[in-house]
């Protein structure tokens, strides 16, 4: 049964995208609660290698590997290190991206994740490295406004920032609680069920996990590893996400605008894209998922494809 609150988002459109077949091998990069891993083994009769950086995810998923009967395989790590963690089962018929936070994480207020609970400030998605709070009481607040304004796109990054520092000086920010009411009281509330900590609290989170860091990184390697005619899925949920992969996506599909007329030859592209993009625009959730799962509402799929030989058309 599947733990309320745990959807897989835009799960018929990524099997839509995927079209997973039998024989293939195919490479879930956030496995979470295990809801597209266990789409795919039950769709066809293939292989799939799972990565996430949670080892609570990981200790979730054994009663899945065990039951998968030898098709299921679970690597512990960031999915920017696919390569290194399951490279060598490749190269993959499918690699799929589901971007937001799990529903685990969220629903669980000893993480930190959430602003909808009161839970230790903490956010990330490991059990190592720089929590939530050590940024919020440890940076400047030049620093914390550049956070909020680049990651969580908050016009009053400035006015958080200065809250944020006069309100340490009390004692640290120990406490999403906390840090969510500092924040609603410098942002004033602009439409109905729009809590103002949104911005601010995934910035923060983006900064903790390095998300675009590992989105950059994985854009970078994740083509590499698909066979001819394999197909590289994306599930983003904020425009700072879905920019970086669109672009990536249009670079390696040949979309990108013509190099300028003073651009050395030498350094102009001349050879035909090894990639196609598999949808001009992004797909978004159906009605009905939406009105099941109101978290999938910023969700944006988009996908990408290695012809079956290089320059070839599919």
């Amino acid at each position: 049964m599947q733990r309320e609150g745990h959807f897989p988002v835009m799960l018929p459109e990524v099997l839509d995208t995927l079209a997973p077949q039998d024989g293939g091998v195919y490479l879930d990069g956030t496995f979470g609660g295990g809801g597209y891993s266990r789409a795919l083994l039950r769709s066809a009769s293939c292989t799939v290698h799972a990565i996430d950086r949670d080892p609570d995810a990981i200790k979730r998923g054994q009663p899945l590997v065990a039951a998968s009967e030898g098709r299921l395989h679970l690597h512990q790590g960031t999915f920017s290190a696919m390569e290194e963690l399951a490279g060598h089962h490749g190269p993959f018929n499918g690699i799929v991206l589901d971007l937001g936070v799990s529903s685990f994480q969220l629903d669980q207020e000893e993480r930190g994740f959430s602003f909808r609970h009161d839970g230790p400030l903490d956010m990330r998605m490991s059990t190592d490295g720089l929590s939530a709070a050590d940024i919020v009481n440890g940076e400047k607040e030049q620093a914390l406004a550049d956070i909020l304004y680049h990651y969580g796109e908050e016009r009053r990054s400035r006015r958080v920032a200065r809250a944020i520092i006069e309100a340490r000086q009390s004692g640290p920010i120990q406490t999403t609680g906390q840090l969510a009411d500092i924040i609603r009281k410098a942002v004033p509330k602009e439409r109905p069920n729009f809590d103002p900590a949104t911005r601010s609290f995934q910035a923060i989170r983006i900064a903790v996990n390095d998300e675009l860091g590992e989105l950059e990184r994985t854009l970078e390697t994740a083509p590499g590893l698909l066979a001819p005619g394999g197909i590289f899925c994306i599930v983003t949920f904020h425009s700072l996400e879905d920019r970086m992969t669109k672009r990536a996506l249009a670079r390696l599909a040949g979309r990108m605008a013509g190099p300028s007329r003073h651009t050395p030859l030498a350094m102009q592209q001349t050879e035909a894209p090894s990639f196609e993009l598999l949808h001009t625009r992004p797909r978004t959730p159906s009605d009905q998922e939406l009105n099941l799962n109101p978290r999938s509402r910023s969700a944006r799929l988009r996908a990408l494809r290695r012809l079956p030989a290089h320059g070839a058309s599919a």
